[in-house]
């Protein structure tokens, strides 16, 4: 009962640059960021599975019938991509857990704080990923 009561009065809190990097609260902020993200993913996806279930049926025009599959592909690759994004969550909670979150894997520094709060899936800072980036884009322009 006693978690639920501080979670509710850290509703309010938000990580800022003037307290220590990773800190309790600031893991405790992101853990939390992460889990309703998986939350609200697996909720959609389980409404898409569900709608698909009962959704199928013998449509008799072809244009139709061809409409309807094309929004069940795109469907499934939506829900692709986020089984991935939910793979990248449960990786951050990890990296929270062992405690190596918010850290860039190629250099060792934080990332900062606006980053994870846009991205809280993010393995790299901002630098790190732009250099990222551009050699990628080096080796697919060759």
């Amino acid at each position: 009962m006693a978690m639920k009561a501080e979670k509710k009065f850290e509703s309010d809190y938000y990580p800022t640059d003037d307290e220590p990097f990773m800190n309790e609260r600031q893991l405790e902020f992101f853990r939390n960021k992460l889990l309703a993200w998986k939350a609200s993913i697996l909720e959609e996806s389980s409404g898409t599975i569900k709608d698909m279930q009962e959704g199928t049926r013998n449509i008799p025009d072809v244009a139709d019938r061809a409409s309807e599959e094309t929004d069940r592909a795109l469907e499934l690759r939506t829900r692709d991509r986020q089984r991935k994004v939910v793979s990248k969550i449960d990786a951050a909670l990890r990296r929270i857990e062992d405690g190596s979150y918010g850290y860039c894997e190629d250099t060792g520094e934080p990332i900062s704080l606006k980053r994870l709060d846009a991205r809280p899936i993010a393995t790299l800072s901002l630098e790190a990923q732009e250099r990222h980036e551009r050699k990628e884009k080096v080796h697919r322009d060759d």
